[in-house]
């Protein structure tokens, strides 16, 4: 399919998005570049120093456990916490993915979010890490997204949870591969979840839509940054025939039989039509998705700008989504 090139110009931020992106416009630019990614690593092991305490002030038991990862492959790290005040039933599980581009991330990085669910419905977060692009290209990153399901299924009980109760959850490039888990989790009849929950998922190597065009070097995360992902994460095969839907699930030709998915995006970022393009075809299919598109939001908007409006509707749908899975 040839590029898109949209005639129009990027939708209008949000106002109280705009007063702070702006100013923070030196420090959180929307291109990114191969040779930049070492130098993001640098600043992303420096955040790790820096995280907020992943016990939440001790309401979780937090531990770090070595499990099985691929075959041939290295262990997977999973960052695993349970409620300090837990009820003795078995709990839900929310098993999170990091985002980051498939470039950038650890399983500490955005478990805030899934914490903050898990505190308020009482749930076990599972966060795994896996191996990043360009030195661990496609599979690897997928494969141990699958591995840690694999073993948190299989030791639920183990560590508080349910089985029955697992619940998919990433943010950016951690919702890419969570849609893409939740495709190999049905192709290989691999452990059963409730739901996934795909925050401005990325999910499409082809970067051709009309919105990856409007934000061309404006906002947070453009298309050159998007071509620097992918790249990394596929070489040469980006945007070619024959790429994996469990590397980029928009390439899926079937999205039947998929558990309940929740997705969200802003109106003015760079995966917008490709996650409404995404929750279009689980509907074609005869699938469950709720979809929605944020007015105004760029990526990542909520960490970014956490106490503006947008973001903190962002939030409450998010967790009332959930609390309607889990009552279900």
């Amino acid at each position: 399919m040839p590029p898109v090139h949209s005639p129009s110009p990027p939708p209008p931020f949000d106002p109280e998005l705009a007063a702070v992106l702006e100013p923070a416009g030196d420090t959180v630019p929307p291109g990114l570049t191969p040779d930049e990614i070492p130098t993001a690593r640098q600043g992303a092991s420096k955040e790790l120093a820096e995280l907020f305490d992943v016990t939440m002030g001790g309401a979780f038991e937090a531990e770090e456990r070595a499990v099985p990862g691929p075959g041939g492959a290295p262990d997977v790290s999973l960052l695993i916490c349970r409620p300090v005040a837990a009820p003795a039933a078995p709990l839900p599980v929310i098993y999170h993915v990091h985002g980051g581009g498939m470039i950038l991330g650890h399983n500490r990085a955005g478990v805030e979010a899934p914490l903050n669910w898990a505190r308020e419905l009482g749930a076990v977060v599972v966060s795994v890490e896996y191996r990043l692009a360009p030195e661990h290209p496609h599979p690897a990153p997928v494969e141990d997204v699958y591995a840690g399901l694999v073993w948190t299924a299989g030791h639920a009980e183990e560590i508080g949870g349910d089985p029955d109760r697992i619940v998919l959850a990433g943010a950016s490039a951690g919702g890419g591969l969570t849609a893409a888990l939740a495709l190999l989790l049905r192709d290989r009849e691999g452990p059963p979840v409730i739901g996934q929950l795909l925050m401005y998922p990325m999910l499409d190597d082809r970067n051709d839509t009309v919105s990856s065009h409007q934000m061309a070097g404006v906002g947070v995360w453009d298309r050159t940054a998007n071509d620097t992902a992918w790249t990394a994460l596929l070489g040469d095969r980006r945007g070619g025939p024959g790429v994996s839907p469990y590397a980029a699930p928009a390439r899926a030709t079937d999205l039947s039989g998929l558990p309940p998915a929740f997705l969200d995006v802003g109106s003015a970022e760079t995966f917008r039509d490709e996650v409404v393009a995404y929750a279009s075809r689980i509907w074609g299919c005869g699938g469950v998705a709720e979809l929605h598109v944020w007015p105004g939001g760029f990526h990542g908007f909520d960490g970014l700008v956490p106490r503006a409006s947008l973001s903190r509707a962002a939030r409450a749908a998010r967790l009332a989504w959930l609390r309607r899975l889990l009552a279900g």
